[in-house]
């Protein structure tokens, strides 16, 4: 397990504790894991909502994947 340290401002911290007191995590680290986890989450709804939302649109690619790639590299 690798350890970061990330400044925090005066208010990240306290509400950090507070989601410890609370027992949303066992201790900052905990919560800190479980807010990255819920972010990882988070954007994976979002790219799977964006992409409903271009099939909706119309931005759609069909043809040959190879020959696609190809055009945008």
């Amino acid at each position: 397990m690798t350890t970061i340290s990330v400044p925090l401002r005066k208010d990240n911290e306290e509400k950090l504790d507070e989601l410890v007191r609370s027992g949303v995590g066992s201790s900052r680290a905990d919560v800190m894991r479980k807010a990255l986890e819920r972010l990882a989450e988070d954007e994976a709804v979002e790219a799977v909502l964006r992409a409903e939302r271009e099939l909706g649109e119309g931005k759609v690619l069909r043809g040959d994947l190879r020959k696609l790639l190809k055009q945008f590299s």
